[in-house]
């Protein structure tokens, strides 16, 4: 197919100079009736935040300009079917779980989800299999699967109908996925890829394996992380065996019947720029990555890890366009190095928490940039640093299942202070946002080591969210 083409963009240029009288929605009516938002906007967006009509074709039921971009986006991606999402990669993740289980199903999965994945779990009724992922204490983060873990997993659960993972990890670790899809296949499984961090595999020769290269049946990829589209819009993506007819009906039980222009014709656009520039852009992306490890691994008590830490098995591979960096040595929590960053130098990174933070590093980015991160580092190792004593340096806790998470989420529940909560079964999430993993999640065990993280995380600064109370000063448990 011709990727030079936009065709969701190209209609919606055409509706720019078509004399048409809007009776229809938005009330905006291309910005006539609303002066301040079109001049905050611009002119030219809200021209384009249409209604579905023939021109535009329907996002429900594409049969125009929508579904040929969703082919184009299918054959640049190397998959089957596409499906244009303007929920976020979150309406991806609960499309891919609520098609592959329902209630009373299993499901194998890493217990350092999103919790997009969890919701998806609430609103099917499946039951999660965890398998815990391995740790690294020196980093402190959860670490890729064990192909040995996940067969372990398989025998033990032959009943079990797909299986989920990351591909990468926030850190940018990967498993060995074209393994675990096979193992998986053989036992007559679908394999679902959390692809949210990793939209850039499909489009350079230098990262890791894509899901759809190795294999897998569906996958969900954030283009508007590292492929360049507005926030919020997102791709569905699905292999051979995979009906597209009834993926479509799932994702139509949760997405929007108003979608937005804007979202799609980003996503046919971005889709288009990475096609046509992929290599290129992402041998840009490593060489600054590349480039920014080196300049902070040599201020000396920073930890910008990369490829080295490859152990072919919980780390099968790494993608090395992630700025992931330890700051336990500095005495600094990432967290603390997150918000000193913001709040003194005006750089704002994607997200810190106790023992690393993470600088996405894109394809608007420049070594200009790189430079005054690595500055801003230094002079805060300098000014800041302190002793490593009493640091807290791990990242996951093993989760004690008692229900699935729907059967907790609709319990019947009280309310009770978090810290009175030791051994309860919850009724809510507890999490650090970002990255969105629970801490621990409906039907799981309070646990001593949970509201020790919890306590340690908020001292330095982590935004802990999830449950009912804002503050998170109570929590909802089993009666």
């Amino acid at each position: 197919m011709n990727q030079n083409l936009a065709p969701i963009a190209g209609a919606l240029e055409k509706l720019r100079t078509h004399r048409i009288v809007p009776f229809d929605v938005p009330g905006h009516k291309r910005g006539k009736g609303n002066p301040d938002l079109t001049a905050f906007f611009g002119q030219r967006a809200v021209e384009v935040d249409a209604n579905s009509m023939p021109m535009l074709d329907f996002l429900g039921s594409p049969v125009g300009v929508i579904k040929e971009a969703e082919e184009l986006a299918a054959t640049a991606f190397g998959a089957s079917a596409a499906f244009l999402m303007v929920g976020g990669t979150t309406s991806s993740v609960q499309a891919m779980i609520m098609f592959a289980v329902k209630r009373g199903e299993k499901i194998l999965m890493p217990r350092n989800i999103h919790k997009s994945a969890l919701s998806s779990l609430i609103l099917s009724g499946a039951e999660p299999v965890y398998i815990d992922p391995s740790t690294d204490k020196n980093l402190g983060i959860s670490l890729g699967m064990k192909l040995a873990d996940i067969e372990a997993a398989i025998t033990a659960n032959t009943d079990a109908k797909a299986i989920f993972l990351n591909n990468p990890t926030y850190y940018g670790i990967c498993s060995d996925l074209q393994s675990i899809v096979r193992l998986a296949h053989a036992h007559n499984m679908l394999v679902l890829v959390d692809e949210a961090h990793g939209t850039h595999f499909s489009f350079s020769e230098g990262l890791p394996m894509s899901a759809m290269d190795a294999g897998a049946d569906m996958s969900a990829v954030s283009v508007h992380k590292s492929g360049g589209s507005l926030t919020q819009s997102s791709i569905l993506l699905t292999g051979k065996g995979v009906n597209p007819s009834h993926v479509r009906q799932i994702i139509n039980l949760t997405q929007t019947t108003s979608a937005s222009y804007l979202l799609l014709a980003s996503l046919d656009i971005s889709r288009r720029h990475l096609a046509l520039n992929g290599k290129e852009i992402f041998r840009k992306v490593i060489d600054l990555t590349t480039y920014a490890r080196s300049e902070i691994n040599q201020i000396g008590k920073y930890y910008a890890f990369g490829k080295e830490i490859i152990n072919h098995d919980s780390i099968f591979d790494f993608d090395t366009t992630k700025l992931s960096v330890n700051t336990l040595k500095t005495g600094l929590a990432g967290i603390e190095v997150y918000d000193i960053l913001r709040g003194d130098y005006e750089i704002q990174i994607e997200y810190g928490d106790i023992g690393n933070f993470l600088a996405y590093v894109s394809i608007g980015d420049e070594k200009r940039d790189i430079e005054r991160l690595c500055s801003s580092l230094k002079d805060i190792l300098r000014t800041r640093g302190k002793s490593p004593m009493g640091m807290m340096g791990s990242e996951y806790i093993h989760p004690q299942v008692v229900l699935t998470p729907q059967e907790a989420f609709y319990g019947e529940k009280r309310a009770m202070q978090l810290t009175d909560s030791l051994g309860e079964i919850s009724g809510e999430s507890v999490m650090c946002y970002p990255p969105g993993i629970p801490v621990f999640a409906p039907g799981e065990r309070i646990t001593k080591e949970a509201l020790d993280y919890i306590a340690y995380a908020r001292e330095k600064g982590c935004s802990i969210s999830g449950t009912q109370d804002p503050d998170v000063k109570e929590v909802l448990v089993l009666k």
